[in-house]
């Protein structure tokens, strides 16, 4: 999955396309090591984090929790990304999932 706990939250790993057509979470894909990502496209540049804050806006408004409990731990200049969700890690993790299978990217 995606998705994984530590002891203070739920970390998500994400690769990022920059410059599309519009702000979407596009699906959960596996990569050459076997470790899934996010796939998501933001419509903003990537120059002075303004792509990094569009995706940290777009997953506030997708999953449905405040910009402010959401930030980027890895990746600021590159397009793999490890974004960090502040809270319950047992309760983030259900409500991501929960929120996950909603838009049709998990089983």
């Amino acid at each position: 999955m995606a998705l994984s706990i530590n002891n203070n939250g739920v970390i998500l790993k994400v690769k990022l396309t920059p410059k599309a057509a519009r702000d979407a979470i596009v699906r959960i894909d596996t990569d050459a090591e076997g470790n899934q990502q996010l796939r998501a496209s933001v419509t903003a540049v990537p120059e002075k984090g303004k792509a990094n804050s569009a995706l940290v806006k777009m997953l506030s408004k997708k999953l449905g929790l405040p910009k402010t409990s959401i930030r980027l731990i890895a990746g600021e200049q590159s397009r793999h990304k490890t974004v960090h969700f502040d809270g319950d890690p047992d309760e983030l993790m259900e409500k991501l999932t929960a929120k996950f299978s909603g838009l049709g990217l998990m089983g």
